[in-house]
């Protein structure tokens, strides 16, 4: 009698166990999405502060009258409208160009055979690892002399290709199944239809990934703009624009317009990551399967 009474006891422990953890990993998970989530909430929470909520001791967590004044103010010191304009030109044509040579050179990679091959991918690969300030005056000089500094083609034109998404398309059209490629080469398919009619279907985790990665990277870019640009205020990214408001932070006075000035800065990723959140997640899964 007593052996099934223990037997039963153990299995109820066994079924708590895994139950427990659960619990555990989702109160970490909470913990860590709560503080993550934490300066995003209090930027925005501040831009809603009066001067005298920002300069309070202890902080006043949620403002007792939320204003919007601080974003009316924004636009006199800076000229919001122009500089999301130039950084939403700047991300879009510059994440697109990174889609195409990356998809392209990334299907060369993975499906095509030609003499140095790895060679090339290797130096590809070994360029990954330098440092984006080595590049920078070499870049400068480059782009000076065919004629698109101080505009915002400079800025553009050097980062059409990545080394990071070559890598990452290769590493992903290389688990598209090879005669699925031959039979479409067999119908008589061109290899860019090929390449964006079958491969780039079968990959779109990996290309949102990639959209996501680029536009928020080149949204936030700030030292090789502000290079080529050289003064160029008219062309200044929100970025570079928000600098200024940084100048108007006398003590804590002015901390909400600050906050506002980052709060508009920070809705265009927020509302491109919100829209490509599912095919990101895709992508990482997708990768740790293959892994």
């Amino acid at each position: 009698m007593s052996a099934p009474g223990r037997s039963g006891w153990s299995s109820r422990l066994a079924r708590k166990r895994p139950a427990g953890r659960r619990a555990l990993l989702a109160t970490v998970m909470l913990l860590v999405a709560v503080a993550s989530a934490f300066p995003l909430l209090w930027m925005v929470l501040s831009s809603l502060k009066t001067p005298a909520e920002t300069m309070q001791v202890p902080p006043v967590w949620i403002p007792r009258t939320p204003s919007l004044e601080a974003y009316e103010k924004v636009s006199g010191v800076i000229n919001v409208g122009r500089s999301m304009w130039n950084s939403l030109v700047i991300a879009t044509i510059t994440t697109a160009g990174i889609l195409v040579t990356s998809m392209m050179a990334g299907y060369a990679f993975a499906k095509h055979h030609f003499p140095g091959r790895s060679l090339l991918f290797s130096v590809l690969i070994a360029t990954m690892f330098l440092p984006p300030i080595v590049t920078l005056i070499p870049l400068y000089r480059l782009v000076g002399s065919i004629g698109l500094n101080a505009g915002l083609a400079g800025i553009i034109v050097p980062n059409l290709a990545n080394a990071f998404g070559i890598f990452l398309m290769r590493q992903f059209i290389a688990g598209v199944p090879d005669d699925l490629i031959d039979a479409a080469r067999m119908d008589g398919a061109s290899e860019l239809l090929i390449l964006f009619k079958i491969v780039a279907p079968s990959v779109a985790p990996a290309i949102a990934a990639l959209a996501l990665f680029a536009f928020v990277y080149h949204w936030n870019s700030y030292l090789w703009p502000l290079t080529v640009l050289q003064g160029n205020a008219e062309d200044y990214p929100i970025v570079i624009s928000l600098s200024r408001l940084l100048s108007y932070n006398r003590g804590a006075l002015n901390t909400g317009l600050v906050m506002a000035g980052a709060t508009l800065a920070v809705l265009p990723p927020l509302v491109l990551f919100a829209f490509l959140q599912r095919f990101f997640v895709d992508s990482i899964v997708g990768s740790a399967v293959k892994g």
